[in-house]
């Protein structure tokens, strides 16, 4: 009668049959990127990185450029001004020749970028914070000068050997075609201490040019800000703030090629010339030359370069996640009373005004209709009780 055999389980206590955990589990989502915080390793290898893309893109691009102002400078009387200058070279060596030393530009002005920013955000800080928070504030333009000279000491070794290969190859024809033949040259000719035989005139180009860059940069966008844009930073878009900060770099430009223009023509003399000293070189151009001698095309090509610098240096900083370049006081907020709490302050003053003229119509404050009106209950006679306007305690008067 009972069987030995297992009885069935229902197929209902079976329940359906599930599919492994691990399918039905919702993957997790992907890590958001990890912001870069202010003033970390990370924040300056941005900085350094975006100086490099700013600095060595934009000099290589106006290579022709500077081929025919380097030129102008060593050989004025052959090369004479922009145009003829451009004709010329274009004339001896073909449209390569404008393009020479190429290489040296990117690669130099890129390690000199680098540092230039990197360091310059190094430096205001930790110059900020020696000096504390009040006296940095007070002496701002001591900071960015101070920060920025520091950066260019630097920035300006890592430049000097490709600045001096460059010249060489854009001011004489046929010496070589660009870095690979024309650096070990060079080294041959005039040994490994020749690369670094301008860093004096190119740290007294290039230390009051940075200095000029970033302290007129600093305040010029902060002047933008006070008195051109109108409204304040935090109210203005990515491309808003781009657009200021090129425009500040360009302002700053013109300044900074003023300033180290004089350098400029002894280092390019003094590469192009072996063996002659600064003081032979000012003897024989004369200070009115070292000071004019192709400042025009400097100053088209710097201020474009220096605002271009800025923009491009400022877009990467913005594509990682950093603000852009710049410290702008933020206008102080005037208060301004909420409409509804005027509207309630106006209604309460219009009540008063009534309860006024009627009480002095009527002479029984308890007859007085405005008061019925809005709400109002007067005590009795002689009496100081809180008045109740809807109900809620409003102040107290005193009924004689």
């Amino acid at each position: 009668m009972f069987g030995s055999a297992k009885a069935e389980e229902p197929s209902f206590a079976k329940g359906p049959s599930l599919p492994p955990i691990s399918s039905i589990v919702a993957a997790a989502p992907a890590e958001a990127p990890k912001k870069i915080q202010m003033y970390t390793p990370e924040f300056y290898q941005a900085c350094a990185m975006g100086g490099a893309i700013a600095c060595g893109g934009t000099h290589m691009a106006v290579t022709p450029l500077d081929v025919v102002k380097c030129n102008i400078q060593v050989d004025p009387k052959k090369y004479g001004g922009i145009g003829q200058g451009f004709s010329l070279i274009a004339k001896e060596q073909g449209l390569a020749g404008l393009v020479r030393g190429w290489v040296p530009t990117l690669l130099g002005y890129s390690a000199q970028g680098s540092l230039k920013f990197g360091l310059y955000e190094y430096f205001k800080k930790t110059y900020s914070d020696m000096a504390g928070e009040e006296v940095a504030k007070k002496y701002q333009n001591l900071i960015y000068l101070a920060g920025s000279a520091s950066a260019e000491f630097f920035a300006d070794i890592a430049l000097c050997p490709f600045e001096a290969v460059k010249v060489k190859v854009q001011t004489n024809p046929g010496y070589a075609k660009g870095l690979m033949d024309g650096l070990p040259k060079f080294v041959s000719q005039e040994g490994v201490g020749g690369l670094f035989k301008g860093v004096a005139p190119l740290w007294a180009r290039q230390i009051p040019y940075t200095m000029v860059k970033f302290g007129a940069f600093e305040n010029t966008v902060q002047a933008l800000y006070k008195y051109v844009v109108p409204k304040p930073k935090s109210e203005c878009t990515k491309p808003e703030q781009l657009a200021v900060s090129f425009a500040a770099g360009y302002i700053a430009g013109v300044f900074c090629a003023v300033v180290s223009h004089p350098a400029d023509n002894l280092v390019s003399k003094m590469n192009a010339q072996k063996g002659v000293p600064a003081s032979q070189i000012v003897k024989e151009m004369g200070w009115v030359a070292l000071f004019t001698r192709g400042l025009t095309l400097r100053i088209i090509m710097i201020g474009t370069l220096t605002g271009l610098q800025w923009g491009i240096y400022d877009a990467y900083k913005v594509s990682v996640g950093l603000p852009t370049t710049g410290s702008v006081e933020e206008p102080k907020k005037k208060w301004r009373p909420a409409p509804l709490l005027l509207l309630v302050l106006t209604r309460l003053l219009v009540a008063r005004a009534t309860v006024a003229a009627d009480g002095m119509a009527a002479g029984d404050p308890s007859d007085i209709p405005s008061l019925k009106r809005v709400g109002w209950a007067y005590p009795p006679a002689g009496h100081a009780t809180p008045c109740v306007a809807g109900g809620q305690s409003v102040g107290c008067a005193m009924i004689s």
